[in-house]
Protein backbone atom coordinates (compact mmCIF):
# COMPACT_ATOMS: atom_id res chain seq x y z
CA UNK A 1 0.00 0.00 0.00
CA UNK A 2 1.04 3.25 -1.02
CA UNK A 3 1.39 6.69 1.52
CA UNK A 4 -0.67 8.21 -1.05
CA UNK A 5 -3.25 5.42 -1.06
CA UNK A 6 -3.98 6.51 2.71
CA UNK A 7 -6.45 9.86 2.19
CA UNK A 8 -5.54 11.89 4.72
CA UNK A 9 -2.03 12.00 2.92
CA UNK A 10 -3.68 12.12 -0.41
CA UNK A 11 -5.58 15.58 0.77
CA UNK A 12 -2.73 17.11 1.88
CA UNK A 13 -0.81 15.99 -0.84
CA UNK A 14 -3.47 17.73 -3.40
CA UNK A 15 -3.89 21.02 -0.60
CA UNK A 16 0.18 21.33 -0.82
CA UNK A 17 -0.22 21.67 -4.84
CA UNK A 18 -3.18 23.63 -4.51
CA UNK A 19 -1.04 26.19 -2.54
CA UNK A 20 2.00 26.04 -4.59
CA UNK A 21 -0.24 27.05 -7.93
CA UNK A 22 -1.80 29.51 -5.53
CA UNK A 23 1.81 31.33 -4.70
CA UNK A 24 2.93 30.97 -8.05
CA UNK A 25 -0.61 33.00 -9.54
CA UNK A 26 0.46 35.31 -5.90
CA UNK A 27 4.15 35.73 -7.52
CA UNK A 28 3.25 36.56 -11.19
CA UNK A 29 0.36 39.36 -9.58
CA UNK A 30 2.98 40.72 -7.48
CA UNK A 31 5.75 40.76 -10.09
CA UNK A 32 3.48 42.85 -12.44
CA UNK A 33 2.04 44.83 -9.55
CA UNK A 34 3.24 48.08 -12.14
CA UNK A 35 2.59 46.54 -15.73
CA UNK A 36 0.58 48.91 -17.41
CA UNK A 37 -2.89 47.03 -18.03
CA UNK A 38 -2.14 43.78 -16.45
CA UNK A 39 -5.52 42.14 -14.66
CA UNK A 40 -4.75 40.17 -11.30
CA UNK A 41 -4.90 36.74 -11.19
CA UNK A 42 -6.39 34.42 -8.84
CA UNK A 43 -7.00 30.48 -8.75
CA UNK A 44 -10.08 28.86 -7.96
CA UNK A 45 -10.89 27.46 -4.11
CA UNK A 46 -9.65 24.12 -3.14
CA UNK A 47 -11.97 21.14 -3.09
CA UNK A 48 -10.86 17.90 -1.37
CA UNK A 49 -10.30 15.06 -4.29
CA UNK A 50 -12.98 12.68 -5.51
CA UNK A 51 -11.64 10.11 -3.43
CA UNK A 52 -13.14 11.82 -0.43
CA UNK A 53 -16.21 11.82 -1.34
CA UNK A 54 -16.55 8.48 -1.91
CA UNK A 55 -18.69 6.55 0.58
CA UNK A 56 -16.45 3.99 2.69
CA UNK A 57 -18.19 0.64 2.99
CA UNK A 58 -20.83 0.89 5.65
CA UNK A 59 -20.79 4.29 6.01
CA UNK A 60 -24.28 6.39 5.85
CA UNK A 61 -23.72 9.37 3.20
CA UNK A 62 -26.47 12.17 4.50
CA UNK A 63 -29.22 13.13 2.19
CA UNK A 64 -31.77 16.25 1.53
CA UNK A 65 -35.63 15.31 2.41
CA UNK A 66 -36.42 18.66 2.70
CA UNK A 67 -35.23 21.89 0.77
CA UNK A 68 -34.92 24.30 3.56
CA UNK A 69 -32.16 21.38 4.58
CA UNK A 70 -28.37 22.24 3.87
CA UNK A 71 -27.13 19.03 1.66
CA UNK A 72 -24.78 17.10 2.78
CA UNK A 73 -21.11 16.07 1.26
CA UNK A 74 -20.44 18.89 -1.58
CA UNK A 75 -16.94 17.71 -0.99
CA UNK A 76 -15.56 16.36 -4.43
CA UNK A 77 -14.31 18.45 -6.86
CA UNK A 78 -10.93 17.93 -8.92
CA UNK A 79 -7.27 18.37 -9.08
CA UNK A 80 -6.95 21.13 -11.59
CA UNK A 81 -7.66 24.90 -10.86
CA UNK A 82 -8.87 26.72 -13.21
CA UNK A 83 -8.60 31.02 -12.55
CA UNK A 84 -11.49 32.73 -10.54
CA UNK A 85 -13.89 34.66 -12.40
CA UNK A 86 -14.39 37.59 -9.09
CA UNK A 87 -14.08 40.76 -10.60
CA UNK A 88 -11.95 43.57 -8.88
CA UNK A 89 -13.16 46.77 -7.98
CA UNK A 90 -10.08 48.89 -7.43
CA UNK A 91 -7.86 49.14 -10.32
CA UNK A 92 -5.10 51.86 -11.16
CA UNK A 93 -5.79 54.27 -13.91
CA UNK A 94 -3.07 52.73 -15.98
CA UNK A 95 -5.43 49.52 -16.32
CA UNK A 96 -3.41 47.94 -13.43
CA UNK A 97 -5.98 45.70 -11.30
CA UNK A 98 -3.26 44.58 -8.57
CA UNK A 99 -3.65 45.66 -4.92
CA UNK A 100 -0.46 45.12 -3.54
CA UNK A 101 -1.69 45.07 0.28
CA UNK A 102 -3.99 42.57 -0.74
CA UNK A 103 -1.87 39.86 -2.72
CA UNK A 104 0.53 39.86 0.06
CA UNK A 105 -1.82 39.16 2.70
CA UNK A 106 -3.05 36.61 0.05
CA UNK A 107 0.76 35.50 0.33
CA UNK A 108 1.07 34.98 4.19
CA UNK A 109 -2.08 33.20 4.26
CA UNK A 110 -0.67 30.57 1.89
CA UNK A 111 2.37 30.46 3.19
CA UNK A 112 0.97 29.66 6.89
CA UNK A 113 -1.35 27.12 5.35
CA UNK A 114 1.50 25.36 3.72
CA UNK A 115 3.06 24.89 6.39
CA UNK A 116 0.18 23.94 8.24
CA UNK A 117 -0.34 20.96 6.06
CA UNK A 118 3.48 19.94 5.88
CA UNK A 119 3.10 20.25 9.29
CA UNK A 120 0.26 17.66 9.68
CA UNK A 121 1.72 15.28 7.10
CA UNK A 122 5.03 14.82 9.42
CA UNK A 123 3.15 14.11 12.12
CA UNK A 124 0.81 11.87 10.36
CA UNK A 125 4.17 9.61 8.59
CA UNK A 126 5.38 10.32 12.63
CA UNK A 127 2.50 8.30 13.25
CA UNK A 128 2.88 5.52 10.55
CA UNK A 129 6.73 4.64 11.54
CA UNK A 130 5.74 4.67 15.53
CA UNK A 131 2.38 1.99 14.19
CA UNK A 132 5.15 0.35 12.55
CA UNK A 133 7.65 -0.11 15.13
CA UNK A 134 10.79 2.29 13.44
CA UNK A 135 10.63 5.11 15.80
CA UNK A 136 12.23 4.40 19.55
Amino acid sequence: MAINDIPLFSALKSRMSWLQARQTVLAENVANATTPGFEARAIADFKLPHQAEIAAPGRLVPVRTNPAHLGGGGLGGSTSWGTDDTETFETSPSGNSVVLEEEMMKVAETQLDYQIATGLYARGVGLLKTALGRRA
